[in-house]
């Protein structure tokens, strides 16, 4: 069974989700990051299904086929965690194993802190607990030098899109979803709609702020790494276990880098499968 769904959240956005599998599967919400959609989670949904899980994925605020907002301010995590608990009332589902990926781990990790009932287990890949991403240190912020460039408007576009997007081939190292990645960005409006995630959330003055007072995560939480990920240091995920009062589990993919979904699949399908059938209660 695959249904595709349109789902308002409550600041009138239409999110474009996608749920497959059993309607009285154990739910799992996928949530992808930049610059990607919902295909970027087609293996696990796969392998899921096949296992007897429910699962749904979401093209994220500004991604695909859902709605872009207005303002920069319309791309803060906050309100992509409120979309998560948005599709959640939607479906009619009470609480959700969440699987969140690079920018779409945020979301998961603030929904798994404010909204802890709505959360049957936490699943963070790539990026850690917030302030443990804040607290990671000068080689993590080196590392994350595209968060600070990103903030130019129109000069990162016309970086980005400069040599048949050369620069963003070098980015995302990922050559098997490149074609696809600019297909969608290329679409009227959305290279800045993608942009603008890091403008509402990273911006310079993240830096020197105050951190943000944030309550601990009280729901199992596994964080998984790709050994190879060039943008993002595992200690910024290891050092995320601080921030957690509940069951926690590390585990890194080995030969795959950011994008270990699609660069070692089975091996995430398994580390999923795995925690999943752990925490089915």
């Amino acid at each position: 069974m695959t249904t595709t769904h349109r789902v308002t959240t409550a600041d009138g956005l239409g999110l474009h989700v996608v749920e497959d599998g059993p309607a009285d599967g154990v739910p799992v919400l996928f949530v992808h990051g930049w610059p990607d959609t919902s295909h970027v989670w087609r293996h696990q949904v796969s392998a899921l299904v096949n296992a007897g899980y429910r699962a749904i994925t979401v093209d994220q605020r500004g991604f695909g086929r859902s709605d872009r907002p207005e303002d920069v301010a319309g791309f803060h995590v906050f309100n992509a965690m409120a979309d998560i608990g948005s599709i959640l009332d939607s479906l009619e589902i009470s609480s959700a194993h969440l699987v969140g990926h690079d920018w779409g781990a945020p979301p998961c990790w603030l929904t798994a802190m404010f909204a802890p009932e709505r959360v049957s287990s936490l699943i963070a890949m790539s990026v850690g607990h917030p302030l443990a991403f804040r607290s990671a240190g000068l080689e993590q912020r080196q590392r994350s030098f595209y968060m600070l460039l990103f903030q130019f408007v129109d000069v990162a576009e016309q970086w980005l899109r400069a040599d048949e997007w050369a620069n963003l081939r070098m980015l995302i190292h990922n050559p098997a979803d490149f074609d696809a990645r600019v297909a969608e960005l290329e679409k009227p409006g959305a290279l800045t709609a993608s942009l603008n995630w890091y403008r509402a959330n990273v911006a310079p003055e993240s830096i020197i702020a105050e951190p943000a007072d944030l309550p601990p995560v009280s729901r199992p939480t596994l964080g998984i790494m790709g050994a190879d990920d060039w943008a993002l240091l595992p200690k910024q995920m290891v050092e995320s276990e601080q921030y957690v009062e509940a069951e926690w589990q590390y585990a890194e993919v080995p030969n795959a880098a950011h994008w270990m979904q699609t660069e070692q699949p089975e091996a995430v399908n398994t580390l999923l499968c795995t925690w999943l059938e752990g925490h089915a209660s």
